[in-house]
C-alpha cells in the first residue's frame, strides 16, 4: 500500500509537469493564460504529489522518528496551504465570472 502511494505521488508530479508544459504551449500560441486553470493543472497535483511522497517516504526509508514528525508537520502546512489556495482561486474566479 506504501508503495502505491508513493507512484500516485510520482504519477501526480508528473502529471503537474505535462499540465505546465501544455499551458506553456497554449501561451505560446497566442493564447490568454488563466490563472485559476493553471493552478489546477499544474500547481495542484505538483503540490499533493509532493505531500504524497514526502508522507511516504520518511517511513519507508526507516527515518528516525524526529524526521518523520517534521516531514508531517511540513505536509500538514502543504496541505493546508494547497486547501487555502485553491479556496482562494476558486472564489476569485466565481468573483471574475458574476461579477
Amino acid at each position: 500500500m506504501d508503495w502505491s502511494v508513493l507512484a500516485l505521488g510520482c504519477a501526480l508530479v508528473l502529471t503537474s509537469l505535462g499540465g505546465w508544459w501544455w499551458e506553456r504551449t497554449k501561451v505560446q500560441k497566442g493564447a490568454s493564460p488563466d490563472r485559476s486553470r493553471r493552478f489546477f493543472a499544474a500547481w495542484l497535483p505538483l503540490l499533493m504529489g509532493v505531500e504524497l511522497i514526502g508522507a511516504k517516504v520518511p517511513h519507508l526509508l526507516h527515518a528516525p522518528y524526529s524526521v518523520a514528525m517534521i516531514v508531517d508537520a511540513l505536509n500538514f502546512v502543504l496541505i493546508f496551504t494547497v486547501a487555502v489556495l485553491a479556496f482562494w482561486m476558486l472564489r476569485e474566479r466565481d468573483l471574475r465570472t458574476n461579477g
